[in-house]
């Protein structure tokens, strides 16, 4: 059972006590990333969520760091398109002592000029990383395929000047806009009691004056298009995404169940076509990602450079395949096992259950009911996902993106 206060300023805590475990993570939650910034923001979620760690007013970079190994305890961060997340995993004996350091980062960091000048080299490595990654480099393109510029078909990581131009004055104003207690949901998951944990947040964020933040709808406007980047590698990335579900919408758990069919594991349908029988690919796989406006199902493979065209006719075999026979009952049946037992997984670990019910509180503002999540699952049935087939795979708003030695879109 998970246990939820809201505070007066509008902080919500949510706390899944795991009494058997001798560990807890910690996670700060906020409504914000990517998809909300402007051209001239383009890149500063991520670029506050790396000045974090850079000092605060009562320590350093390093005795951030320091201290955390002191105690043995974890943190890291992470930026994603609709929410940036802060986060600590600690022993159950030394939880208040990483919550101090991690709230002290969230709530105390100073934003150096020093500091904020070493980081956007560090930044800028990443992008270039990035682009020397390309199956990363494929899906974001892809991503900008499909979404275009803005809103959901940004790229995390923002353009390399925009990094470069940051400054005290538009990281204060973008905080100032996001980073309010209404945007923020403080999730625990392991062995913490749930007194202990809202005295934590109590002692730390009460003196957060109430704010709202006014969430503006993300503007979606699917582009279909097909795009591609000349690279002298070995292989050909290939991207194919299609409109799909949003989150929470009906459909939502059967497409799940059909991805998983189609290429969610190595039992699916284009791991056995494209790797297995025909050989074409190491890596294939498809996946399902929703957002509040809008979602995709997206298939990426890594190729030989000669038979990427073959891949890409092996890859819409399949899809066509599904779209016109379906699935037999015994793939259907394994895909919802397979979503059951991740969901039964995901109860072992601290991290994934901080990370599922601090997600669901900040999205939908609703607890996380493992009981419901299962019952869900479990009452998906064939029709639903032959509706799912039906409603995924609309090739007007198709959009693809290849990375590797081609001179020419998909």
């Amino acid at each position: 059972m998970v246990h939820y206060k809201k505070f007066e300023n509008g902080i919500r805590l949510v706390v899944n006590k795991m009494s058997s475990l001798m560990s807890v993570t910690m996670g700060i939650l906020v409504h914000t990333g990517a998809c909300v910034e402007s051209d001239s923001e383009d890149g500063i979620s991520h670029f506050i969520e790396h000045m974090m760690f850079k000092g605060t007013k009562k320590r350093t970079s390093y005795q951030i760091s320091d201290e955390m190994d002191r105690i043995g305890a974890q943190m890291n961060a992470f930026t994603g398109k609709d929410m940036t997340c802060y986060y600590a995993k600690s022993t159950t004996g030394h939880a208040a002592e990483a919550f101090d350091i991690l709230a002290d980062l969230f709530l105390e960091s100073t934003f150096s000029r020093d500091e904020m000048e070493k980081e956007k080299g560090v930044i800028v490595e990443e992008i270039n990383m990035n682009e020397d990654t390309p199956d990363d480099l494929c899906l974001d393109l892809l991503s900008r395929a499909f979404y275009g510029e803005r809103g959901y078909g940004r790229n995390i990581l923002g353009p390399a000047k925009n990094v470069k131009s940051f400054d005290n004055a538009a990281i204060a104003a973008y905080m100032d806009k996001h980073y309010v207690p209404d945007n923020i949901v403080i999730s625990m998951a392991g062995n913490i009691d749930e007194k202990k944990a809202e005295d934590l947040v109590s002692k730390y964020f009460s003196g957060l004056k109430s704010r709202c933040c006014k969430r503006d709808a993300i503007a979606v406007d699917l582009k279909g298009n097909s795009i591609f980047k000349t690279k002298k590698i070995e292989q050909v990335h290939i991207g194919i995404a299609y409109p799909s579900v949003r989150r929470y919408e009906e459909l939502y758990d059967a497409t799940q169940v059909m991805n998983t069919v189609l290429g969610g594991g190595i039992s699916s349908r284009l791991f056995q076509r494209v790797r297995e029988d025909l050989g074409l690919a190491y890596s294939v796989y498809s996946f399902v990602s929703s957002y509040a406006e809008a979602g995709s199902l997206s298939v990426y493979a890594g190729v030989n450079s000669d038979k990427y065209l073959q891949s890409v006719k092996a890859i819409y075999d399949c899809i066509d395949d599904l779209k016109k026979n379906g699935m037999k009952e015994e793939e259907f049946l394994r895909g919802k096992e397979q979503l059951i037992s991740s969901s039964i997984f995901s109860q072992e670990s601290t991290g994934s259950q901080m990370l599922l019910v601090g997600k669901e509180m900040l999205y939908s503002g609703n607890i996380y009911d493992f009981e419901k999540r299962i019952n869900e699952i479990t009452s998906v049935t064939l029709s639903d996902v032959r509706n799912a087939i039906d409603y995924n795979f609309d090739d007007k708003f198709k959009a693809c993106a290849l990375v590797g030695a081609i001179e020419k879109p998909l």
